[in-house]
């Protein structure tokens, strides 16, 4: 048998792995199963903004050729004007490339920064596309623990404790998944600070600003370290329901000529891909300007907040659970006490709650933390849904008390 690439020791992509293919199997038996484990609203009944669905048609000959390896022109222009916007400093079109999805972004930067045994810093818990794509360049990742004790936010003394002469970079992903923390003004500053007294590369994934809620205002990384070098990543696939268009970017910030040379491997990363998916570059003009479609959803009466006040009401019942209740996106991560229930750990949790009551949820340990029991729920279905789905968890937790 020809052996895999030593590479993929470590990879691991839970929200679509062994569980969600049991799901599936199930499914294939006749089994109803409500998956809790992807972000993909387009499959709970949202719909495609007008917005978006104008663009598209109007200027669909536009995608026809190959673009600019780096994006289309006109996109890349509004994209940077957003940035600007957002607080970037400095930065100007070229700075912007437009990828297949922040997952090809991350892939390009990965292999444009990190060398064999280079160091990543990377929070603990983690959306592992960042950590498989650390793996994959060669690198190592380092991961930083995140307090939910202090909503989430980042440990700063442990990440000063983790930097080390091979650490290069440091990522921040705030808004977070799977937590749906937002970052304090003060948690950014002293990670600016770290990645400025280390000379380390600040990765941004920022792709959940637009989904905050409870009137918090997310500060881009970027912003607030105009003299680190930054690379920030973005997208539609959330805020503008289009996650199956693969529309995401990049944009490099920071001194002047001090990430060149990781943009020149970028833009060879690029050419050999010849242009992202151009149909898609078509509806960011539009999409970046039409803020409404993504508003209505996050206050009293759409459904991104009503469907966490289904949840959290739901969790507030069972004892045993504990929640801190996400201030962006459509993530929560609660925690089960393990002296209350019989399971050896998350994943086992996961498995039989899939099992028993036909609902899919991915463990903890799917997104690199291990310090207590805990899962991650996507709050995407109707909140009649999610109350029934909170109730049922109710209920499988009732069989399995000590």
């Amino acid at each position: 048998m020809i052996a895999v690439s030593d590479r993929l020791e470590h990879v691991h992509s839970d929200i679509r792995g062994p569980l969600y293919e049991e799901a599936l199997r199930m499914e294939a038996g006749g089994t109803n199963v409500l998956k809790l484990n992807t972000g993909n609203p387009g499959r709970f009944g949202f719909k495609l903004p007008n917005s978006v669905r104008q663009a598209l048609a109007l200027h669909i000959d536009e995608a026809v050729p190959y673009c600019d390896v780096r994006g289309m022109a006109d996109a890349r222009n509004v994209i940077c004007t957003y940035h600007i916007g957002r607080g970037l400093q400095g930065i100007m079109p070229g700075d912007v490339f437009i990828c297949n999805g922040v997952s090809e972004a991350a892939s390009m930067i990965m292999d444009a920064l990190i060398g064999t045994g280079d160091e990543v810093l990377l929070p603990s818990p983690c959306y592992s596309l960042w950590s498989n794509n650390t793996y994959l360049s060669g690198g190592k990742a380092v991961f930083y623990r995140c307090d939910p004790n202090n909503n989430w936010n980042p440990d700063i003394d442990d990440i000063k404790s983790k930097v080390t002469p091979r650490t290069k970079a440091l990522l921040v992903i705030n808004p977070n998944n799977p937590t749906g923390a937002v970052y304090s003004h003060e948690t950014l500053v002293e990670i600016a600070d770290i990645a400025r007294k280390n000379k380390l590369v600040l990765l941004a994934d920022e792709i959940y600003d637009r989904l905050v809620m409870d009137g918090l205002r997310h500060e881009s990384l970027g912003a607030i370290a105009p003299d680190v070098p930054c690379v920030t990543f973005n997208g539609l696939s959330k805020s503008h329901i289009i996650c199956g268009f693969r529309c995401g970017w990049m944009v490099f910030s920071g001194p002047k000529g001090e990430l060149d040379e990781v943009r020149n491997g970028v833009m060879k990363l690029a050419s050999m891909r010849l242009c992202g998916n151009a149909l898609t570059q078509l509806v960011i003009p539009a999409a970046l300007v039409d803020s409404e479609s993504t508003r209505e959803m996050l206050v009293p009466g759409g459904r991104l907040f009503e469907q966490r006040k289904a949840t959290c009401e739901g969790l507030d019942k069972i004892d045993g659970a504990s929640y801190i209740q996400n201030k962006a996106a459509f993530y929560l991560f609660p925690a089960l006490d393990k002296n209350k229930f019989d399971f050896e750990n998350a994943e086992d949790f996961a498995l039989k709650f899939l099992h028993e009551s036909h609902v899919l949820v991915i463990p903890g340990n799917g997104f690199d933390w291990n310090e207590d029991l805990r899962f991650r729920i996507v709050m995407l279905p109707e909140p009649a849904v999610l109350s029934k789905a909170m109730d049922d968890l109710k209920y499988f937790l009732s069989k399995h008390r000590r």
